[in-house]
């Protein structure tokens, strides 16, 4: 039942950078590629799997059975954590996750990374992720990596 978007989120880490933690769950090629906040740690909470689902028309995602133990390396249960992903359906997940584990504070960035795409059919950006998100809010990002903020999921 915690939201915020991407705007309120940047807010609230700047009053309190310390206290405030950002989390961006998605995958790995996701953060370096598309960009990432620059204060946002990476835990990818799905790994991409190169299995075509037809029905879907993409790609699956499994479980990144390592998630939780990282989790509880870099955060404690009291800390206000705000969680991100493409567009706020994974880290919905992962907020719910963390909830279970007993993270008390934690909050979905409903507009995600990118944001939603444009729908309307007379505009040049119809299907882009170009609509709200981090990326588009006017708040700081980056593709510079700094490694202390990333867990690199273990092959199995």
């Amino acid at each position: 039942g915690l939201y915020v978007n991407s705007k309120e989120a940047y807010e609230l880490w700047k009053s309190n950078p310390d206290k405030v933690k950002i989390l961006d769950v998605r995958t790995l090629d996701e953060y370096i590629l598309i960009g990432h906040a620059p204060m946002a740690y990476n835990v990818p909470a799905f790994l991409q799997t190169y299995e075509w689902d037809a029905e879907k028309n993409s790609f699956n995602y499994k479980l990144n059975e390592d998630f939780m133990t990282h989790i509880k390396d870099l955060f404690e249960p009291e800390d206000t954590i705000l969680v991100t992903c493409r567009s706020g359906g994974r880290s919905a997940l992962a907020v719910n996750a963390m909830a279970e584990a007993g993270f008390k504070k934690v909050y979905n960035i409903t507009d995600g990374f990118e944001g939603d795409t444009v729908n309307d059919p007379e505009s040049l950006y119809r299907g882009k992720r170009v609509k709200n998100g981090w990326k588009n809010a006017g708040v700081p990002w980056t593709y510079k990596i700094d490694y202390d903020l990333v867990r690199v999921p273990q092959t199995k």
